[in-house]
């Protein structure tokens, strides 16, 4: 068997980490069989859809390089198919015409609110006479469901899952203005698109019972089921916006890589034995359903930092300048030139060891492109005493005979300094730090000098000595 999984989500805002995770597990299954994974977008409740979401969605899955085959699915631009389908199921009689008016309807509602039972409809015109029709009243089209027995979801994650069918109630598949249904229209492109894995959240479990249904009805073969659990904060609570940041852009923002997220996503609710740092490669290599948990899992933000740190450390130093690039232009006001983003280059090992994200290493490269004289903020101004602005005008003629400006040279000039002036080099090293950087935390001085070079750090310590 081929497999076809879809992810389908409706664009009625962001991109969220638990549809992102899903999308991530049937890329996954799908990828991993050498099947296909499909992208349909359930825009059929048009007032909250807007194009906005459509393109959050498609950005985040780009940016997370979940690639779809095939064209994107609307599921509003399939209307008539979904119409034709309801009207076989009644020509068949596997469906009826149903003459319910609003209030009936609301007063089936409370009579279940007041007897604590579900919210079911009570079969009133399954078998009534049409000619009984009240005037007026377009009547919406309901699906015959089995009144005994059960309905069994042999699914993949939760197992064997057993709804009585007396507590599934004959579903509209066709409103009165003959507009189909979210449920009903799932089905139909489902099987429409050769969909073999339905792979989502739990909390679809109930529906695949009454998607079941209609497959049966219609003598179409039902797709397996996965039904995965919920993304929960560490609280255990479902995850919200008082848990952190819920929508995929979000963290695009905040500067995680998308191999990152992949992975530290694709942990959350499956496990390959021990293994928590794989490449996209092999996870596509060991992916499956049956190392899925029951249980929902909960995302913890301090391990998505450090498993962020780890690419960060892993990728390419150019790459990482380029991402830093356009920020720090706008930090600085100005287009960085090849001078800066050939210090950025040089500093960027430096930077990587200190950054969990990509804004902590633009937070930190900032002194880089600043123009001078920089700013000093309070704690390197407490550091810049009288005294240490006369070490700092003295290094500076130190500095200024060194004709190698590598890394050894620099520390044994400094070094050499500290000894013949009898102090200790933190004496002279936070000075230096503050005076090169405006403040009182940075790479070390040696690698400060080595990124800004010779002119640039003579140029900043004469900027706070006066000279």
């Amino acid at each position: 068997m081929d497999v076809v999984t879809r992810f389908a989500p409706s664009p009625t805002g962001i991109l969220h980490i638990g549809g992102a995770r899903t999308a991530l597990f049937n890329w996954l299954y799908a990828r991993h069989h050498g099947g296909k994974f499909l992208l349909r977008l359930e825009d059929t409740d048009r007032k909250r859809s807007t194009e906005e979401a459509v393109e959050a969605i498609l950005d985040g899955l780009c940016w997370l390089d979940l690639q779809w085959d095939g064209e994107v699915v609307r599921q509003s631009e399939r209307a008539d198919r979904h119409v034709e389908i309801a009207r076989q199921l009644l020509a068949e009689g596997k469906a009826y015409h149903c003459y319910c008016t609003p209030e009936e309807l609301a007063e089936m509602r409370e009579t279940a609110r007041q007897s604590g039972s579900p919210v079911l409809y009570d079969g009133r015109w399954r078998d009534r006479d049409p000619g009984d029709a009240p005037a007026g009243i377009k009547p919406t089209i309901r699906i015959k469901a089995p009144l005994e027995g059960d309905t069994v979801i042999e699914d993949l994650v939760q197992g064997s899952v057993t709804f009585a069918n007396e507590q599934l109630d004959d579903m509209v598949l066709l409103r009165g203005d003959e507009t189909p249904t979210y449920m009903h229209s799932v089905v139909v492109d489902d099987h429409d698109m050769g969909v073999t894995h339905i792979i989502r959240g739990d909390d679809h479990l109930n529906n695949a019972a009454r998607q079941k249904i209609l497959f049966d009805a219609l003598g179409w073969e039902t797709p397996e089921f996965a039904h995965i659990p919920l993304i929960h904060g560490l609280d255990g609570a479902k995850m919200s916006k008082r848990h952190g940041a819920i929508g995929v852009a979000a963290y695009r923002e905040d500067g995680y890589l998308p191999e990152a997220m992949r992975n530290y996503l694709v942990r959350l609710g499956w496990s390959h034995g021990d293994d928590e740092l794989f490449t996209t490669e092999q996870a596509i290599e060991w992916f499956d359903l049956d190392h899925v948990g029951r249980g929902a899992s909960r995302f913890d933000f301090d391990k998505l930092q450090s498993v962020n740190s780890h690419y960060i450390q892993q990728a390419d130093d150019n790459r990482l300048v380029e991402m830093i690039r356009k920020p720090l232009a706008e930090f600085s006001g100005r287009d960085l030139d090849a001078t800066d983003l050939e210090r950025l280059a040089v500093a960027m090992p430096e930077l990587k060891k200190r950054g969990k994200t990509i804004l902590q290493i633009i937070d930190n490269a900032k002194f880089i492109v600043s123009q001078r004289p920089i700013e000093i903020d309070g704690k390197g101004a407490d550091i810049l005493t009288d005294d240490a602005r006369l070490l700092l005008q003295e290094l500076k003629a130190v500095l200024g005979e060194i004709s190698d400006w590598q890394l050894q040279p620099i520390e044994n000039a400094i070094r050499d300094f500290a000894t013949s002036k009898d102090v200790k080099l933190g004496k002279i090293a936070q000075p230096i730090r503050v005076s090169l950087t405006g403040t009182t935390t940075s790479p070390g001085i040696f690698d400060l000098m080595l990124i800004l070079g010779r002119e640039e750090s003579i140029g900043r310590i004469g900027d706070v000595t006066g000279r």
